[in-house]
């Protein structure tokens, strides 16, 4: 994991290293503006993730601060690098991005990474979120990868935070009916885009032969 870092990084030298990467991984806010299990599970997807993992491990918190204050793409990609990292001191800046839901596509970003940390407070975040959002049937922003990563928290934690949300009279399945969403949908492909990432991550220590625990 990497230490917070020093020094003033020039934003368009981070944008270049981590957001606009040449090479075969091509624009890497493509693929995870995408956010494709499918994709992302076969041989060049798995390339990618361990490329994403290794940029994970390699990018500072100065260098996170400086994509979450740039534009949707940059916030996308810090979104999905703070996740694989799991680095829990951005819960709060991630929380309150997405809450404020300023840029399209950034937000599931920001659902990813509170996925992958997977507590109670980003369970909380989620829930807020959520309580916000579904009374606002004709806007679909985040909802569904908001409620996909609430409802893989609850697996991984043993509760049912997003129950109250199906319950008869609950805000999902009006937000889902104008929206043809299903409950299902996001919760899977957040459990396999979490599982592939582990995957990397896990491929990538062993490559170094760190044997850092998961």
């Amino acid at each position: 994991m990497s230490s917070p870092g020093t020094g003033d990084p020039e934003p368009q030298d981070v944008i270049n290293r981590y957001v606009n990467v040449d090479g075969e991984d091509g624009q890497r806010y493509m693929t995870l503006m995408q956010g494709n299990p499918v994709g992302l599970g076969a041989p060049g997807g798995m390339a990618f993730l361990r490329s994403l993992a290794e940029a994970a491990e390699q990018i500072t918190d100065r260098e996170l601060e400086v994509l979450l204050d740039a534009d949707w793409r940059c916030r996308l990609v810090a979104g999905w690098l703070i996740g694989v990292d799991r680095r829990e001191r951005f819960r709060a800046p991630v929380g309150a991005r997405l809450l404020e839901s300023k840029f399209v596509y950034a937000g599931h970003g920001y659902c990813f990474a509170l996925a992958r940390l997977g507590t109670a407070d980003d369970a909380d975040i989620l829930t807020a979120y959520l309580d916000n959002y579904l009374r606002e049937t004709n806007l679909r922003y985040d909802q569904d990868w908001a409620f996909g990563a609430l409802q893989h928290i609850d697996e991984r934690l043993g509760t049912h935070r997003a129950a109250r949300f199906t319950q008869p009279g609950g805000l999902w399945q009006p937000w889902a009916t104008a929206n043809r969403a299903d409950t299902t949908d996001y919760k899977q492909r957040v459990d396999i885009l979490c599982y592939l990432v582990q995957e990397a991550v896990d491929a990538h220590h062993a490559s170094r032969g760190t044997g850092e625990p998961a």
